[in-house]
Parts: C-alpha cells; sequence; structure tokens
C-alpha cells in the first residue's frame, strides 16, 4: 500500500512539468447543491485528464534501461495520449494498444502525442492481454492504468494540491473506475486531514467497486455500455481495493442520464467541458445523492475528452427534457399552401421550426393527406402548450413524439 511520503515524493519528481490545476469556487453550483463547491478542474492538462499525474510519475521512476527498451500500455483513450505525450517528452518510444473499434478522434490524438498506436481486440481487456504479451516478448515496460503504485501516488498529488487550495475542506467527490485516482487522493487527504470525508461516485453500470467491496476482493463485472467510459472498468486493482476500504468513507453510483445532465451543467453554468466520466461526481451533486449540506465540497472533473457529436447528442437531449425543443407529428391536407399555413401558425406564436420532414406513405396517413414531423425550438414548456392549444383550435390532427 502507498504512503503519504510516497506522495509527496511524487509531488516533488513531477510538480515542474505538471499543470497546478485551479479550484475555483462555482456560485450557480453551490447555490444548486447546498454547499459551497469547488472544481478541481483536471479536465485542463495538456492532454485533457488527471492521468498526466501517475504517467509522468511513473515514467520518471523507470531505469535507464527500461528507458531504452521502451513502454507499452493499454488504453482506450486517456491513460494512452497521457503515457505517449510523456514518454514522448523524454525521449521513450511508447506503444498503446488499443481496442480496434476505437473512435478515430481518440487513436489520431495518441498517435499526435508520439504514440504508436495498436489496434487489437473487441475490448478494453483483449488490448490489456496484448499489450502485457507483448511487453514479456519485446522486454518492454508495461504501465498500468490505475494498478500500480507509482501511478497511484501520481493521482495522490491532486489530494495535496486540494488541502492547499482549500484550507477549510470539508469532503471531496472523486469519480471510481479501477480505483486509481480516488485510492491516491484519500491516501494524501486522510492521511493528512483524517476528518475530510472521501466519496467515491461510479457508473451504475459498471459498479465493479461496488462488487469488489461486498466480496472485499477484485471481481469481474460484466461489460455494458456507459456515456462514463473511462470509468467502465470491470475490475478494480489489487492495489486500489485496500486504498479504497481504508480511505473512502461513501460510494455511491449515477445514472447515464444524470451524467448527462451534469455535463449540460457545467457547459452551461461553468463553461467547462467534461466527458462522462469526468462529470461523475458532480453529476451525484447535482441529484443530492450525498448527505452534505452546508460543507466545503471539492469535485473532481476529472476529464474533458468528449466526442463533440455526444455533446451535440447532450445539449438536444437536456433541451427536450427542459421543454425547449418539440417535435410534433401533424396530418395536414397535401395540397398548395397547407404547409404554409401551418408554419404561419408557429411562426405567429413566436417559435422557430429547425426541421420538417414529410411522409405521405407511412404512420397511416389518409390519401391526399400528408404527415409532418416538426421539429421546433421554443422559449419553455409553457410556449409548448401555448402552440398545442392553437393546433387544436385550428382542428389539426397531431401528437407530440417522445
Amino acid at each position: 500500500m502507498i504512503s503519504l511520503a510516497d506522495i509527496q515524493a511524487a509531488r516533488q519528481r513531477i510538480r515542474d512539468r505538471i499543470y497546478l490545476t485551479p479550484a475555483p469556487l462555482s456560485a450557480t453550483l453551490s447555490r444548486a447543491t447546498g454547499n459551497a463547491l469547488y472544481l478541481k478542474l483536471e479536465n485542463l492538462h495538456d492532454t485533457g485528464s488527471f492521468k498526466e499525474r501517475g504517467a509522468l510519475n511513473r515514467i520518471l521512476t523507470m531505469t535507464a534501461e527500461e528507458r531504452a527498451c521502451g513502454v507499452i500500455t493499454a488504453s482506450a483513450g486517456n491513460h494512452g495520449q497521457a503515457v505517449a505525450y510523456h514518454a514522448t517528452r523524454h525521449g521513450i518510444h511508447a506503444r498503446i494498444c488499443m481496442p480496434q473499434f476505437t473512435p478515430i478522434v481518440k487513436v489520431t490524438a495518441v498517435a499526435n502525442y508520439g504514440g504508436e498506436v495498436i489496434l487489437h481486440g473487441t475490448n478494453y481487456d483483449e488490448a490489456v492481454a496484448k499489450a502485457k504479451q507483448m511487453a514479456a516478448d519485446e522486454h518492454l515496460t508495461y504501465l498500468p492504468a490505475f494498478n500500480d503504485p507509482a501511478v497511484i501516488a501520481g493521482q495522490g498529488t491532486i489530494g495535496l494540491e486540494l488541502l492547499e487550495q482549500i484550507p477549510n475542506l470539508d469532503a471531496v467527490v472523486v469519480p471510481v473506475g479501477g480505483g486509481g485516482l480516488i485510492g491516491g487522493i484519500a491516501c494524501a487527504i486522510k492521511e493528512t486531514r483524517p476528518s475530510v470525508r472521501m466519496i467515491g461516485v461510479q457508473a451504475a453500470a459498471v459498479p465493479s467497486m461496488q462488487a469488489a467491496m461486498r466480496e472485499h476482493a477484485p471481481v469481474l463485472v460484466p461489460a455494458a455500455s456507459t456515456i462514463a467510459d473511462g470509468i467502465a472498468v470491470r475490475r478494480v486493482g489489487e492495489l486500489t481495493l485496500p486504498l479504497f476500504e481504508k480511505y473512502v468513507d461513501e460510494l455511491l453510483t449515477v445514472e447515464d442520464e444524470e451524467i448527462a445532465m451534469a455535463i449540460l451543467w457545467l457547459l452551461e453554468k461553468e463553461k467547462t467541458v467534461a466527458e462522462g466520466a469526468g462529470a461523475a461526481a458532480m453529476a451525484a451533486m447535482l441529484r443530492h445523492k450525498t448527505t452534505l449540506v452546508d460543507k466545503n465540497v471539492a469535485v473532481i472533473l476529472s476529464g474533458g475528452n468528449i466526442d463533440v457529436m455526444m455533446i451535440s447528442h447532450i445539449i438536444e437531449r437536456g433541451m427536450v427534457k427542459d421543454g425547449c425543443l418539440v417535435r410534433l407529428r401533424v396530418e395536414l391536407p397535401d395540397h398548395p399552401g397547407g404547409l404554409e399555413k401551418l408554419a404561419g401558425l408557429i411562426a405567429a406564436l413566436r417559435a422557430n421550426i429547425v426541421q420538417a420532414t414529410h411522409d405521405r406513405t407511412y404512420f397511416g396517413v389518409a390519401l391526399g393527406n400528408t404527415m409532418i414531423d416538426l421539429t421546433i425550438e421554443t422559449r419553455g414548456p409553457e410556449q409548448v402548450e401555448e402552440i398545442l392549444g392553437r393546433l387544436t383550435e385550428e382542428g389539426y390532427s397531431y401528437d407530440r413524439v417522445r
């Protein structure tokens, strides 16, 4: 098990090469959560996540012989980018095994940081097996994503920074995947100030730490799809579980919809981008899943590497939930002026049609009529009800698509 001294040594080792991320107070999110809420912006690192800390600390502990042979790891994104970035900067050849179906944007990012990408397997576990086999065959140094003392100690430097940045810190809420991040932070904080409450948050779809806590041993949980792919770890580490059991006070889970809401809140209120894993801790706070009230709380935004298309989907879904975007399926006579009349009615109510699609064949539409799907941008639920009321008054037959 790592110690506070290991984390302090890691900080001295990496401090001149790692960005000291800020931890500003958010007035808006404080009001929403009932606590003084500070955001530790780990999404501001060069590669967009906290992974740089552990990767760099491990690289700096390598021998000259290990450096000459090169390093290898497996990753679906952030860890691979961190290893490629810092290994290349230190003149070390880095190979990154990634699943074959890894999004091209992540593959390109690793390559741009100087890593040699090796696509193998259909999932992360198969990529790990390939990386370990290559490490053994070619005498490479394998760099684990979380189950490594130097990696854990590197991540723990966040805890030391928090104690300096937030003098009256009461609690820290941390995303949980394999357990390296929270294990390191919790050790640093609890060994320095035991009264600080440590709370872990993991994706409900892949609750590997929850399963491990029940069995007091790492357990392999089924694979599942989640927006928080960065913490979708099926089995926690043998080194991280004891740290979690010793130092962490509470473990929570969040659903994908809750994470998506947190991503949207961070975009709208804080103008900061968080990936699914990075927003998990914030999701727990926004949904009031903790018992914290009127406390000084640090929330770790662990990363910001999210696909722009995913952001687009989240924004649109958020607008639908808020009643600012509505889709209506309206049947109207298929003759000149029919669509113009309907569009005029909506325009008169100061709503904006952003998409329209005709269909004369499906949905049971009567001969001589057409069905049109309208996506309408509104000011909110009250305006939606006003539109529906006017359509009814004018004799239109319609359904609201949900």
